[in-house]
């Protein structure tokens, strides 16, 4: 460096700064390029390109949401609601940069859903017309068909039970032989566990048993027989509630007559469904650890979900899916803080799905597709090669240009323009950005702005030239005066893309986002990259070289 790096008309540029800018641009240089080798190793290798539906291929599909039941606000509010499920729903089977975005126009209030990769509708239509009904339903009086049998059969019935009474009195595990032989659907699932009940809620015979007869931590020695049939009862424990009543907590295994139809048992609607579950997620038994699911409601399901609760403390609250009972856990107490437990003879793979199916929420608006494309990977394939190549040969248009209009400079400007797209493309893949055919279009768009920038720079310079003005001082003044231009024009047109993103579709989305990026890295790599290189190269054995840069000496 010598005193050309040092002058400036708005101060000086010392040559440790302009060696440390440079020092700068050349690692972040590397870095980003790491970042878009394709296969570079450790770190970097998470980032990738990421493809719209255009560009990879995939199902695009269009809904119709019917309103018409709803009034004023409720109409966007619910599409909203509807969007957010949908988009749970695709996320929650791994389809990778799902676009799903409202589109409002009069009374038509539609759902897009564009899904890169699937290249099968009918997998696309399955994933999001999904509905896993889930129902809370409460106990009603049961249904008794009186059947005449023998006491030949009943007999037998009594035997099969005296025997698993033996195995339970004998010490094998009491809620694994209620959970394989106990024919009460309810507490077979929960391993016969009946919870904690006051007095009056079970028939006079099996109260007696548990208040009057038996300790904690003990099993009946002989069987209690009901209108039910045969019950095998075990005494848990025993407490006093807020009210100073005594409650129990027990298990039985029940062995049912032929005269007691227990299928038959009326569930009634409660009112809380699968609508009112916020979230659900997969746990474990402490004692057993058998999985279980956990259940967190909403606001309103809390609500709801406390009131049932409270009102039906030692009863069993029904859970159906898709009509099919999966669990009655007994109400111990009130449940008022939002939150419940599932529990059954779950695997756990049966367990994680019903999981997943839960967190798929309901349907908050009923929907009809109306529309279906589906782009193939060749097609994409194609249109990938085409936008390589239309940057390709922009970015070769725009170096010829640059180098027969402004020669030296303009050659400096071809290697920040390198840079540049590969800057640009480092920050695509680190956000990331779905790049689509539109978004591509964008980028180039940028590319050519990066010129222009460049362009009134090198003017800006030659006319300096034509004045006298030594080159260093002609470069800074071309930099200094062009800046207003530049950050006015681009701000313009940032505030362009802005509103294009805020408003548009998702196609017109990756326009405005990917030239806005383009343009922000563009007025870097103008100011900044091709202002260091020319500090470094400038000397005074190119004061009188000034063709390099464009100017004819004798028209000074």
């Amino acid at each position: 460096m010598n005193k050309y790096s040092k002058i400036s008309n708005k101060g000086q540029v010392t040559a440790t700064k302009v060696r440390t800018t440079f020092a700068f641009i050349v690692l972040l240089t590397i870095f980003a390029a790491m970042v878009v080798w394709p296969s570079a190793p450790g770190w970097f290798g998470k980032f990738k390109v990421h493809l719209g539906l255009d560009l990879q291929g995939g199902t695009h599909l269009v809904y119709q949401a019917d309103v018409s039941a709803m009034e004023g606000d409720e109409k966007r509010d619910g599409v909203e609601a509807l969007r957010d499920v949908i988009e749970r729903r695709v996320n929650a089977y791994g389809v990778s940069e799902p676009v799903v975005q409202t589109n409002f126009s009069g009374d038509n209030y539609r759902i897009i859903v564009e899904l890169a990769g699937v290249k099968d509708a009918n997998e696309a239509i399955a994933i999001i017309d999904k509905t896993p009904h889930l129902e809370f339903k409460l106990q009603g009086e049961p249904v008794i068909e009186e059947v005449v049998e023998g006491e030949e059969e009943i007999d037998e019935i009594k035997v099969q039970a005296q025997e698993i009474l033996a195995r339970a009195l004998a010490g094998e595990d009491f809620s694994t032989l209620a959970t394989e032989y106990s024919e009460d659907p309810g507490s077979a699932m929960n391993g016969g566990d009946l919870g904690f009940v006051v007095r009056d809620v079970f028939v006079p015979e099996f109260d007696e048993a548990i208040f009057d007869q038996l300790q904690s931590d003990e099993i009946a020695s002989e069987l209690i027989e009901s209108q039910f049939g045969y019950h095998i009862i075990k005494k848990i424990d025993q407490r006093l509630n807020d009210q100073g009543e005594v409650e129990v907590h027990s298990a039985h295994i029940l062995f049912q007559k032929a005269n007691a139809d227990l299928a038959n048992i009326v569930w009634e609607e409660s009112g809380l469904s699968g609508r009112d579950v916020a979230k659900a997620q997969l746990s474990f038994q402490q004692n057993t650890q058998a999985p279980i699911v956990l259940l967190s409601f909403n606001d309103k399901g809390k609500d709801l979900f406390g009131q049932i609760t409270t009102e039906n403390v030692g009863k069993p609250i029904a859970i159906f899916l898709d009509g099919e009972l999966i669990s009655s856990p007994v109400v111990n107490e009130p449940i008022k803080d939002g939150q419940a437990q599932i529990s059954g003879s779950f695997t756990i793979p049966e367990a994680k799905e019903l999981v997943k199916n839960l967190n798929l929420g309901a349907l908050p608006v009923p929907i009809e597709l109306i529309g279906q494309t589906t782009i193939g990977a060749s097609l994409g394939e194609e249109s990938v090669n085409k936008s390589l190549l239309a940057g390709l040969i922009g970015l070769a248009a725009a170096a010829l240009f640059m180098l027969v209009f402004y020669r030296l400079p303009g050659l400096l400007s071809v290697i920040a323009l390198a840079i540049y797209t590969v800057l640009a493309l480092a920050i695509f893949e680190i956000i990331p950005i779905t790049m689509t055919l539109a978004g591509v279009a964008g980028f180039i768009l940028s590319i050519g702005m990066a010129v222009d920038a460049n362009i009134l720079i090198f003017e800006r310079t030659k006319e300096e030239l034509r004045k006298g003005k030594s080159l260093n001082t002609a470069i800074e003044n071309g930099f200094i005066r062009a800046w207003a231009s530049i950050r006015d024009s681009n701000i313009s047109s940032i505030i362009t893309c802005i509103i294009l993103a805020w408003f548009g579709t998702s196609i017109i989305k990756g326009f405005a986002i990917t030239l806005a990026i383009g343009i922000l890295v563009s007025m870097f790599s103008a100011i900044t990259l091709t202002r260091t290189f020319l500090r470094m190269i400038v000397n005074k054995h190119l004061e009188n070289k000034l063709c390099l840069f464009g100017v004819n000496k004798k028209k000074q």
